[in-house]
Formats: C-alpha cells, sequence, structure tokens
C-alpha cells in the first residue's frame, strides 16, 4: 500500500475514533444549542466522514456551546420525506437529499442531475458552490419551505451504468435493458431516452433485484456498488459519467432563525470543512473500489471520445424534457455557472 494513501486511512481513522469518544463524552449538561444531524448511510460513508469534521470544528469553535449529534444508517428518521419533515419541524436540525430527492419538494433542483453536464469534479465542485446554488437556496426560503440550503458535497464519485450479463459499449447496448433508478423523474426519463426500461426500485431491494433478475443493471457510484457489495452481480460497468452524485444539505431554518449569528458562522463554516472531507474522501477511495470490483471479476470499459458522445447525442432530448416542466431559467442558470466554471484541461 502506497504511504500516502497508509497516511490518509491513518488520519480519517484517527478522526473518527476522536470523534466517537466525544459522542459519549457528550456535552449536553453544557451546551446551549444542539444539532442534531442524520444520514441514512452507515459510518463508513463520506457523508459521515464529512460529519465528523463538521461536528469537531463547531463544538470546539464554539467551546462547547454546541453539540453536534449525528444519526447515522437512519437512525433518526428511516426514509427522505420523515427526515425533511423533521427539518421542516424543527426537531431535526441537518439532513442531506440527492438532486432526485430534493425533487420532491423543489423540483427544479432536479437541473443538476441533467446529463452529461460535468466534466470533471473541479467542475462539478465550482458550480455546485456558486450562483446557481444560491438562487436554488434564495427560491427554498422564499416559497416557505422552512428548509436553509447550506451547500452540497460528493456523495459517491460519478453514476455510470453497470449491467449483469451484457457490457454496454455504446447506447444501443442499453436497449430493452431493465435499469434500475431511483424514483426521480429525471433518472427515470434518461433511462428511457437511452433506449432502456427504468425500473424504479429501493436502495435496500436492489441487490436482490439484481440476484433474481427483476432488473439488468443500474446506475450508481462505484463505492456505492463495493459498499453494497453489488460487484457479487454486476460485472460490468462503462465509466459515462453521466451525472456527479451531488448531495444537497438542508438545515432547519425555524432553528436556523433561533441560533445567534455568531453561532450560524461557526456553523456555515464547519460547513465548508464538512464539505471538503466528504469530497476528499471520495476522491481518495475511488480508485480503490474499482480495484476491488475489478478484483472480484469485474470488467470496466473507459469509452472513447467518439462513445462518450453517443452517450451525448442519444440524451439531448433531455434538456426540452427538463424545460417543458421547469422553463427555460434553470437551464439559463445552470448554463452561466458552468461557462464560468471551465473543466480541467487534463480531464
Amino acid at each position: 500500500m502506497p504511504m500516502k494513501r497508509k497516511v490518509l486511512l491513518f488520519l480519517y481513522a484517527t478522526v473518527v475514533v476522536v470523534c466517537a469518544i466525544g459522542l459519549f463524552n457528550s456535552t449536553t449538561n453544557r451546551a446551549e444549542f444542539t444539532i442534531k444531524a442524520s444520514i441514512q448511510a452507515s459510518t463508513q460513508d463520506e457523508d459521515y466522514i464529512g460529519l465528523l469534521a463538521l461536528k469537531k470544528y463547531v463544538e470546539q469553535q464554539s467551546n462547547g456551546r454546541v453539540e453536534v449529534q449525528l444519526y447515522p444508517s437512519g437512525q433518526f428518521c428511516g426514509s427522505v420525506p420523515e427526515c425533511i419533515g423533521n427539518l421542516q419541524k424543527g426537531v431535526l436540525e441537518l439532513f442531506p437529499s440527492t438532486a432526485g430527492g430534493t425533487g420532491n419538494f423543489f423540483s427544479p433542483a432536479q437541473v443538476i442531475d441533467l446529463p452529461y453536464v460535468f466534466r470533471d469534479d473541479e467542475q462539478a465542485e465550482c458550480v455546485l458552490a456558486g450562483p446557481l446554488m444560491d438562487e436554488m437556496r434564495q427560491q427554498v426560503l422564499q416559497q416557505g419551505l422552512n428548509l436553509r440550503l447550506l451547500g452540497v458535497s460528493n456523495t459517491g464519485g460519478w453514476r455510470n451504468f453497470a449491467t449483469t450479463n451484457k457490457a454496454i459499449h455504446t447506447p444501443k447496448d442499453l436497449k430493452g435493458l431493465k435499469i434500475r433508478t431511483t424514483p426521480a423523474d429525471i433518472q427515470q426519463e434518461l433511462v428511457r431516452q437511452l433506449g432502456a426500461n427504468p425500473t424504479p426500485i429501493s436502495w435496500a431491494e436492489l441487490y436482490t433485484a439484481l440476484a433474481t433478475g427483476v432488473v439488468e443493471g443500474s446506475k450508481n457510484g462505484i463505492q456505492d456498488i463495493i459498499g453494497a457489495k453489488l460487484e457479487e452481480h454486476l460485472k460490468y460497468v462503462i465509466l459515462d459519467g453521466h451525472s456527479y452524485m451531488a448531495t444537497l444539505w438542508w438545515f432547519s431554518e425555524p432553528v436556523w432563525q433561533s441560533l445567534p449569528t455568531d453561532i450560524q458562522q461557526i456553523v456555515l463554516d464547519g460547513f465548508q470543512l464538512q464539505v471538503n472531507a466528504a469530497n476528499q474522501y471520495v476522491k481518495d477511495q475511488q480508485d480503490n473500489s474499482y480495484r476491488l470490483f475489478e478484483a472480484a471479476g469485474g470488467t470496466i470499459y473507459r469509452p472513447s471520445v467518439a462513445e462518450k458522445q453517443a452517450f451525448i447525442d442519444a440524451s439531448s432530448q433531455m434538456r426540452p424534457w427538463f424545460a417543458e416542466r421547469f422553463g427555460n431559467n434553470w437551464l439559463d442558470l445552470l448554463d452561466k455557472a458552468v461557462a464560468q466554471c471551465p473543466a480541467n484541461s487534463a480531464s
């Protein structure tokens, strides 16, 4: 194992141990404010790694005035609608949802899930920390949803098509295949436009659905595949990178308004550390996950520029589909943000 990787893993392990100790040595008795953060992912996930960084910073910088309580693996609430409802009622402070999940209460958020928009991590991170998300934050607040968008982090790398029994090199190879999607309309529509059959299935049921042939593929990041042991059934991955796996972090607006200004700033600063830690963890783990997939007998295909363009062309009606439902304003904002955030020339 390379020395750099050993050092990184040691640092991550140290952070986990230190913060775990902090959880047991609760500051509840002296904390003025409590921030409860819930995620549906496990303690091995980048979402949790990011929250550990936020917890450490906020508790230290507030001199114990704030306690951050972490609830991984759905311990606080079991579904996105339930968790969002808890935020709106002020009984939960912090919770993430993907663009698709956010679409349940703010449909235009799906604009960041349009396929083949971002070329690399740097461009995606730039766009998702800029004016586009500022506008989304304001729109949600203006609609009185009792939710405040703190920001966006990566939650698993890039979505790629993965299949059980057939390698995918072109959009034509997807024709007729049953591909698992989330319930989000935009993800189903992409699969449909590429000629496959979208099959919404919950994450908890996906392993069995692949094992029994209910679906013949999925569209996930490699770390999610390895984390859920889906490589036992998925044998082919094409690195088409159709979407960046962004998760939007929401804070309870009623609680936010009750926090003093100095505490709000500490939370915002801590959140930036959270984003940095989560994004870096994804990048550090991604290559290893690809190696584990291949070690399990899987095949990874890297499409040529022409093959990648074929996927882009085959999904060209996604923009008209979005505009018909949500108008052109969000598309214009997205285009402007992308133009202001050029991709890494080395990509």
